[in-house]
């Protein structure tokens, strides 16, 4: 047990190196498929309470991300590279495409850059500061500098280790969205015939 203990701590600080964007955005590329929890608090400004959400989010390469809040309502989104779907209270879906509403659209496909890391994308939108935290750690501060990201936001912070843990997002209203992110998973690697139909409209 304790040899055992011994190698683990070895290849341990073999990994234990700066991490660089460029071995995020890799190891995320490595990701087909991730599913996880996450629970989100939103604090506004004149409000004394923030407002919270959870549920589960299903992120797939070939597909897009779906994100289901559970509560305290259901709400269903869908984002893929031709549309938004989303589904609120059982109700017909709304669906809106980069023809019909391109400002919209360019905001979601940035949210699904933000997700895999996608470099080419964020250096094209944002001004970026990456650091290496430590213990495989890492933070990366966006500050837009394209419209119409630049009078949304003052800031988007993603956090993390092996997976996007935090995501942090700050409005020029003075609101704070705070999204924390949970029991990962990557098995299996490949959607269930039930995962691919959250994405059929």
């Amino acid at each position: 047990m304790k040899s055992l203990l011994v190698v683990a701590l070895a290849l341990f600080s073999l990994n234990a190196q700066a991490v660089t964007l460029e071995e995020l955005q890799q190891r995320f590329a490595s990701q087909p498929v991730v599913r996880a929890d996450f629970t989100q608090q939103r604090a506004i400004k004149g409000m004394a309470q923030p407002l919270k959400s959870s549920g589960e989010l299903l992120i797939a390469q070939q597909q897009g991300l779906w994100w289901h809040q559970a509560k305290p309502f259901p709400l269903t989104l869908v984002l893929d590279d031709k549309r938004m779907v989303q589904v609120m209270n059982n109700q017909p879906p709304q669906i809106v495409t980069a023809d019909s509403n391109p400002q919209m659209f360019q905001f979601n496909h940035l949210l699904r850059a933000l997700f895999q890391a996608d470099r080419a994308v964020l250096e094209q939108n944002f001004a970026i500061d990456f650091r290496d935290l430590g213990s495989d750690s890492w933070r990366l501060v966006l500050t837009p500098k394209t419209s119409p990201l630049d009078k949304l936001f003052n800031t988007i912070t993603l956090q993390g280790k092996t997976y996007l843990d935090v995501i942090e997002l700050n409005d020029k209203q003075g609101d704070a969205t705070h999204i924390s992110l949970s029991n990962q998973r990557l098995e299996p690697r490949t959607l269930s015939d039930d995962e691919k139909q959250r994405f059929v409209f």
